[in-house]
């Protein structure tokens, strides 16, 4: 006995086979339930001449739907049937902008767009009603004609299902054609061969071939900046707009600009550009010449990133710091750990974790990636960083010499006995002679020349004076001055690192640690341009580093290119990352100033937050910042993400109320799981 399922299939293959005057029995034979025709575009559009009227085709991305689409419909033209066509992926439109569907009419030699339907998204997998909406908008806006409607490459999972099976009801289709590799089963076919319309399998295009992912996104971020080639910038008040769709949060200004919008009236688009900043409530938009604008704005995921490239933003989230890092970022756990959280931070190619937690002594640890390197931002108790990690730091860079902050040196200096290399340190005017104190307080008689060796800068406005001290030796070495330029200390290929001098009763250091672009090549763009790799692919990054790019690079076949051109070509940027570490300091006008200047639009900003306000008086007299002045100066410096440190231990019982009082004045602190606060009062 057959079930219902099974003869129904057989009824739906029985339709097919009739339609297309295949026999039946070779059905049986084929490795398919449905048999696959020759990719014949003349004959197709024959048979789709007889009766059709609204045909969805479909496949897999890089199957070849949009070149045969673009082929039915000059043959139809070319027989006297006016032919329209909708593009339905807004990742990879055949025509109009990305982000969008677009209605078109084939004239010689290509589509002409003739409206479009804005998604401000390239997933159509996620967003698949809003998109199956807006191709019913535009197809009431068609004039008379056969539809050629180019479906999204969404052809697998849930998304792939509901997305087919939506649009041919939803679209009034009456015939799927449905590219498919013979080495591949067809699609959805179980779906296909549900569906109470024609259905026709059809073999891709032998030669038709999925681009890389950077060069779909080069090829739609060219379009999208041709759109916006002759913008201007139009101001608008947040207030007097209504939002639609998946904007971020109103309080996180730095997850809107790039983003693409789109201004709807009557559910119909009128407009689309791109937002350039949000401040406060004031939201800036580029939008082409003569664009028109209404109260109603729509945002979803859609954004130009750091990168240049048009992709997809990824989700917002409150705590998108709070990340698991690998065990040697992380100290040995205590059974007396009382520090409270620590927070840990991700970069792209490095962890920092503070040490110690936001009540004990300030240590942050830097891990940089893949370079078995570590750098260390003041030393308070160390303890719990294991003795490798000591002969992985090469550099240190110390707010001031009070005991909470260069304590842990003991550790470093006695886990550096060995043939390690010069550490080197940095910090206020006497650090040179703190540190050579430190050495000189131990008896050093059975090291020999494998004595702890360091390189101490102290900032002396914008001068380094500087000393070489090895333990063991009687004498340091005093090393040549050198001069700095905009507080610039380190100046290492990976990273730099800068300083400002700070006022806490004594001079206090500030840093700012950012990581250098990196240059990666396209290995399908240099494919798809014919080239090999070779010694000048190393020299274009070099040029395009140091910003030559008139710079002529010798290609394989002899042949020479700008860099310019070829690292637009050729070339993606990972931008780089700017973190921030500033603890003990006043809360004066001038020290606000120099620390938001040093901050400006860093991705972490590390910032001790040592008093609640209404602690002010003793803030102001132990030279400390409250939580309100600590959130202030996040806000002022318009940085990503902010992460408190160095509580009062007058909180211990109460860390909450100091997360309360910096939320209050900044929307981007990172918050601690609740678990980890409850711990505090535990262990308290």
């Amino acid at each position: 006995m057959k079930t219902g399922v099974e003869v129904a299939v057989r009824t739906d293959i029985a339709r097919h086979c009739q339609y297309f005057q295949i026999d039946r029995a070779q059905v049986a034979a084929m490795p398919h339930p449905l048999p696959l025709l020759p990719y014949e575009p003349s004959n197709l559009a024959g048979r789709l001449l007889a009766d059709a009227q609204r045909i969805l085709l479909c496949g897999e991305t890089g199957i070849g739907k949009s070149t045969l689409t673009a082929e039915l419909a000059r043959i139809i033209l070319s027989r006297g049937r006016a032919c329209l066509g909708i593009t339905a992926d807004p990742g990879s439109p055949d025509f109009g902008l990305p982000g969008t569907v677009s209605l078109g009419q084939w004239r010689e030699p290509g589509w002409q767009v003739l409206a479009f339907e804005a998604l401000c998204t390239l997933d159509a997998g996620r967003f698949r009603l809003p998109l199956v909406t807006a191709v019913m908008r535009l197809i009431h806006q068609a004039p008379p004609g056969l539809l050629l409607i180019d479906a999204p490459g969404v052809v697998r999972g849930v998304a792939g299902s509901e997305l087919l099976t939506g649009m041919v009801e939803l679209l009034n289709i009456d015939t799927v054609l449905m590219l498919a590799r013979q080495s591949k089963p067809v699609p959805l076919q179980n779906e296909l061969l549900a569906l109470p319309i024609r259905v026709l399998a059809v073999h891709a295009h032998p030669e038709a071939r999925r681009s890389g992912k950077k060069a779909r996104a080069r090829k739609r971020t060219g379009r999208w900046q041709a759109h916006l080639g002759a913008a201007h910038e139009v101001m608008l008040n947040l207030s007097d707009i209504r939002l639609i769709g998946t904007p971020p949060p109103a309080d996180v200004p730095d997850a809107w600009p790039g983003r693409q919008c789109a201004f709807i009236d009557a559910g119909r688009t009128v407009s689309i550009g791109e937002i350039i900043a949000l401040q406060g409530r004031k939201l800036s938009v580029r939008l082409p010449a003569a664009s028109e604008t209404t109260d109603v704005l729509l945002l979803r995921d859609a954004r130009t990133e750091k990168n240049g490239l048009l992709g997809s933003a990824e989700p917002f989230a409150s705590s998108a710091l709070q990340y698991l890092p690998p065990t040697d970022v992380m100290p040995y756990p205590r059974a007396d750990y009382s520090g409270g959280p620590r927070p840990v931070a991700k970069l792209n190619g490095a962890f920092a974790a503070l040490v110690n937690g936001v009540f004990d002594d300030p240590l942050l640890h830097l891990r940089l990636r893949q370079q078995q390197r570590s750098l260390l931002f003041d030393l308070g108790d160390s303890g719990r960083l294991p003795a490798r990690i000591a002969h992985q730091v090469s550099d240190v860079f110390i707010s001031h010499a009070h005991i909470d902050h260069i304590g842990g040196f003991l550790w470093l200096l006695r886990s550096r006995v060995g043939g390690f290399p010069a550490c080197r340190l940095f910090g206020p005017p006497g650090l040179i002679g703190h540190i050579q104190g430190l050495i000189n307080g131990f008896l050093w008689d059975r090291i020999g020349i494998t004595g702890p060796r360091f390189e101490i800068a102290e900032v002396h406005g914008d001068r380094l004076l500087r000393a070489r001290i090895q333990a063991g030796l009687q004498n340091r070495e005093d090393l040549p001055e050198v001069r700095m330029t905009d507080g610039l200390l380190v100046n290492d290929p990976l990273f730099s690192v800068r300083t400002v001098t700070l006022d806490h009763g004594t001079p206090v250091q500030a840093y700012a640690f950012e990581s250098r672009a990196k240059l990666n090549v396209d290995q399908a763009a240099l494919q798809a341009h014919g080239l090999s790799a070779g010694p000048w692919l190393n020299q274009l990054k070099q040029c395009l580093v140091e910003g030559d790019r008139e710079a002529l690079i010798r290609l394989p076949d002899n042949t020479s290119r700008k860099a310019a051109e070829l690292g637009a070509r050729l070339v993606t940027v990972t931008p780089g990352e700017k973190l921030v570490y500033a603890t003990d300091l006043a809360d004066t006008e001038a020290n606000r100033n120099a620390l938001t200047a040093l901050a400006r639009n860093a991705d972490i900003f590390f910032c001790e937050s040592c008093f609640l306000e209404a602690d002010s008086e003793q803030a102001r007299r132990t030279g400390h910042l409250t939580a309100q002045a600590c959130g202030q100066i996040a806000t002022a410096a318009d940085v990503r993400q902010l992460v408190p440190f160095h509580f009062s231990r007058r909180y211990e019982t109460s860390p909450e109320a100091v997360y309360l009082e910096l939320t209050a004045a900044c929307s981007r602190v990172v918050m601690p799981p609740k678990d980890s606060l409850q711990g505090c009062r535990k262990e308290t």
